[in-house]
């Protein structure tokens, strides 16, 4: 007896399953552009779980007011650099590791402002690169952490001090972030939009 109602219950598992799968077929066909943007959603989620997170296509997508442009071509075969320049670097070092570990390994996006051999001041808070105001360091982050200005350094070779144009751009002026090691650079960016 206890066979025949456990066969019973597969039986219509089994009817009930098929049934389902011909409801998926059917729309699927209807709306197969919907089912087509949820698995691209998919594959996207999936590659930020499981590849690298600095970029690797040739169009970076700016969410942030660090720079003033929102959709930039990548160039990951240019290597050389100039006071000017738009890079995506990777955040590295002790301020990845020790204070901001959410943000360790991410593509930053921010111009470059001092080179190799390049002397950085600071007074009252205001940075100077080369005698030449670049921005104020804010005293604290928005969720209340306090910042310290980068100290008054020049910048040694293989590294760079790079700023975004927003006053709250988290960049080389502050001494959680400081100079980007150019190893660190991952690509130079031009703007289109």
């Amino acid at each position: 007896m206890k066979t025949a109602i456990s066969a019973a219950c597969v039986g219509r598992s089994v009817r009930w399953l098929g049934a389902g799968a011909r409801l998926l077929r059917g729309d699927l066909r209807r709306r197969w552009y919907l089912f087509a943007i949820l698995a691209l959603l998919w594959v996207l989620a999936s590659m930020r779980l499981f590849v690298h997170h600095t970029p690797v296509v040739p169009v970076l997508v700016n969410w942030t007011a660090s720079v003033p442009y929102s959709i930039v071509y990548v160039d990951y075969f240019d290597r050389t650099l100039s006071r000017g320049d738009l890079v995506v670097y990777s955040f590295e070092g002790q301020a990845a590791e020790r204070d901001y570990p959410g943000l360790a390994h991410q593509p930053f996006f921010k111009r470059v402002v001092g080179l190799p051999g390049d002397a950085v001041t600071v007074r009252d808070r205001e940075v100077f690169v080369n005698g030449r105001p670049v921005g104020r360091a804010k005293t604290h982050t928005f969720d209340r952490r306090p910042l310290e200005p980068i100290e008054s350094t020049v910048i040694p070779p293989g590294f760079l001090y790079v700023q975004g144009t927003s006053p709250d751009s988290f960049d080389s002026r502050y001494r959680s972030s400081g100079l980007v090691r150019q190893t660190d650079v991952k690509a130079k960016v031009r703007p289109l939009v």
